[in-house]
């Protein structure tokens, strides 16, 4: 096959002397991969990340050129001849240059020594299957039409794609990934793979974890609808979130909002990415109306409503993370900002009270700054005059909450005088009653009765605690009786 080649100049020094080390060793070794693709779409690159393919043995060459830096190899696998080093901040990773071949039910291949060509064309995707020869530094070998499809911005896979992605199905989800972080489209037989394919994503080819990793990344990408509506479009997202897809086709009140669940959806996660790159507050976008197909009902005079679904929804975090395998230290986050995620925008179109701030306020704690990105960016009406305003009197709660919170230390809030104390100075066992004595002086606090002090909840509880004690023993009695 002919070498199609496009020059690109690198100045950074550990390239030069990598491509230096080969000359010097005579070794006919390539950086290819995510590397060369982002050079020659002009990303911006942080720091190197580099895969180095070696004709021959990639061990030797590391263990050399690791010693002719003065540096030690931070991990060596010769049984698959493939080396890391870590060098000031800058990663490489070695392997010699091989061919593939798969079984029906593993993506795991056998792996044996290949030449440049059989290497390349293992690559899951053209624009991932460039490479620049280190003793031709400047020189891009393009084998597949890789360069063409990244000015074209499309995914297409080396080798046929139905068997690409047959043998190995989380290439689906990666092909998606790429489309996703790069906004490119994929090209018509690569869909048509997919689609076909995508029930080998059910089968024990790939794991859960592996799946769930991907789809973060899509999640992480500049603009996740791009992605997600992909996954949606190729059927891949009844697979990997069937709950999801089940928000799709499902009307929303016009006034409220101009597209479907899904969309809406798509519409708000973008929208909360341009502000934060913290996957699980994205998450929480992506979710916050999860439940809205289980709560939909019609009432006469108002159109669709959905109430409950915010409870509901933050309650279907369970089983959405042990299904998908996600980080459980994550799902109390994810459910807080679901459960509250409609209480600011009810509090810009209503008369916002300091104590409704206040309790917001107190239930949110450290996620408030969250929490109020999320309503934000929940904001999608197509009517510019209606998002002005609600953006205007969102704006107003967003500025009264923070400064209620701020001056009355509610992060995190609960009652300055503990459980063990109001026992004490009560003369009470654990029960109820310490509970609802407790509860007492958070309502006071949140109302405004009492300022957020030691003091003030000490001498409250003094106040109320006889009252309290006998109210409850009366109805002890009168509830056994």
């Amino acid at each position: 096959m002919k070498k199609k080649t496009e020059n690109i100049v690198f100045k950074n020094e550990l390239i030069i002397k990598l491509t230096e080390y080969a000359s010097q060793t005579n070794t006919d070794a390539y950086i290819v991969g995510g590397f060369v693709r982002d050079s020659l779409l002009g990303l911006d690159l942080k720091g190197l990340d580099l895969d180095v393919m070696v004709i021959g043995d990639a061990v030797k060459f590391a263990e050399g050129f690791a010693k002719a830096c003065k540096s030690k190899l931070a991990a060596v696998y010769k049984k698959f001849g493939t080396a890391l080093l870590n060098i000031d901040g800058n990663k490489i990773e070695f392997a010699s240059s091989r061919k593939e071949s798969y079984s029906r039910d593993s993506r795991n291949p056998k792996v044996s020594f290949g030449t440049l060509e059989e290497d390349l064309s293992r690559r899951d995707f053209t624009i991932n299957a460039l490479a620049i020869p280190l003793g031709k530094p400047g020189e891009v070998i393009d084998l597949f039409g890789g360069i063409n499809d990244l000015k074209k911005k499309i995914i297409r896979t080396p080798l046929d794609p139905d068997k690409t992605f047959f043998d190995d199905p989380l290439r689906i989800l990666r092909a998606i990934r790429f489309a996703s972080k790069l906004d490119f489209g994929i090209e018509e037989k690569t869909f048509e793979a997919i689609c076909g394919n995508r029930e080998r994503l059910k089968e024990d080819v790939v794991s859960q974890e592996r799946i769930t990793t991907e789809f973060l990344k899509i999640l992480e990408s500049p603009k996740p609808s791009v992605g997600l509506n992909l996954m949606y479009l190729t059927g891949i997202m009844d697979i990997v979130f069937p709950e999801m897809s089940k928000t799709a086709g499902v009307e929303q009140r016009s006034d409220y909002h101009h597209k479907d669940v899904f969309n809406h959806t798509l519409e708000v996660v973008d929208n909360i990415s341009q502000s934060t790159d913290n996957v699980w507050l994205r998450f929480a976008a992506l979710t916050h109306d999860i439940a809205k197909p289980k709560t939909k009902k019609f009432i006469e005079g108002t159109g669709w409503t959905f109430h409950g679904h915010e409870e509901l929804g933050a309650r279907m975090m369970k089983k959405i993370f042990e299904r998908m395998r996600l980080p459980f230290d994550r799902i109390n986050y994810v459910e807080k900002l679901i459960r509250l995620h409609l209480r600011p925008a009810a509090l810009a179109n209503q008369e916002a009270t300091d104590s409704a701030i206040r309790r917001l306020a107190a239930e949110a704690g450290e996620e408030l700054e969250d929490l109020l990105k999320l309503c934000r960016a929940d904001i999608t009406s197509k009517n510019l005059a209606k998002v002005k305003k609600y953006m205007g009197n969102f704006a107003y709660v967003e500025k009264r909450i923070v400064e209620v919170q701020e001056k009355d230390n509610l992060r995190n809030f609960q009652s300055p005088v503990r459980g063990d104390e109001i026992m004490k100075i009560c003369g009470l066992e654990p029960s109820k009653p310490v509970g609802i004595l407790k509860t007492k002086i958070e309502e006071a606090i949140l109302d405004g009765i009492i300022p957020n002090t030691y003091d003030a909840a000490l001498e409250y509880l003094y106040k109320i605690k006889d009252e309290t004690l006998a109210g409850l023993k009366k109805k002890d009695t009168k509830e056994s009786s």
